[in-house]
């Protein structure tokens, strides 16, 4: 069984995400502790919100520190919604930068749709070779809650490194849904939320530790 914790700082959906963990068959700890946060099999890094409070809460644990300390040693860590957003490099909300994580270079910013936030059911376009999304049917849907995204992948290839997998979906132009690079993949739905698929993504991670 694999031990899974999710970074409490202050942010994010935490004991859905810890249920639908532990039925996805993970050991879960809900916790800001360093120590276990960095030995953990896998670290979930949740978020809801705006992404400078999101920011501020994970700096106070230092949780930008955990997640270098991970991907340092090739440990995995999944992002979910907000949680996704600050491994970019930042966000701009109200006109108001705030810097990220910077594991990713790319803004995260206001959606152009006529209807915001964008909440609910929506397809996602995974790439073939995809790990989260292995097994699933073209056209599962997901759900999402936000008016922010990652409009452009701005991540130039690199020779002779594998580049990332980058999941698109689209409300009222095409944003990152999703990215899977290396030990680092994160999503901007909540899989918590999103029943038998989400389970299932859930699932295909756990099997990636």
């Amino acid at each position: 069984m694999a031990r899974v914790v999710i970074l409490d700082y202050g942010s994010g959906n935490l004991r859905s995400a810890e249920r639908a963990l532990e039925r996805a068959g993970a050991d879960v700890e809900v916790t800001a502790d360093h120590r276990a946060a960095t030995e953990a099999d896998g670290l979930v890094v949740p978020g809801v919100g705006a992404f400078a409070a999101c920011m501020e809460g994970l700096l106070a644990v230092g949780g930008d520190r955990i997640i270098d300390k991970r991907l340092a040693g090739d440990r995995p860590v999944l992002g979910i919604c907000v949680g996704m957003q600050v491994l970019f490099d930042r966000g701009v909300e109200h006109d108001q930068a705030a810097d990220g994580c910077g594991q990713w270079p790319g803004t995260v910013e206001r959606l152009r749709a006529d209807v915001l936030p964008h909440m609910g059911w929506n397809e996602v376009r995974a790439p073939a070779d995809s790990v989260l999304f292995a097994g699933m049917d073209p056209g599962t849907r997901f759900y999402f809650v936000h008016s922010y995204g990652v409009r452009r992948w701005e991540l130039a290839p690199a020779e002779p490194l594998a580049p990332p997998r980058v999941t698109w979906a689209e409300h009222g132009e095409p944003f990152v849904a999703a990215v899977e690079n290396g030990a680092l993949m994160a999503t901007q739905f909540h899989p918590e939320k999103s029943g038998a698929a989400g389970a299932a993504l859930l699932a295909n991670w756990l099997r990636s530790l």
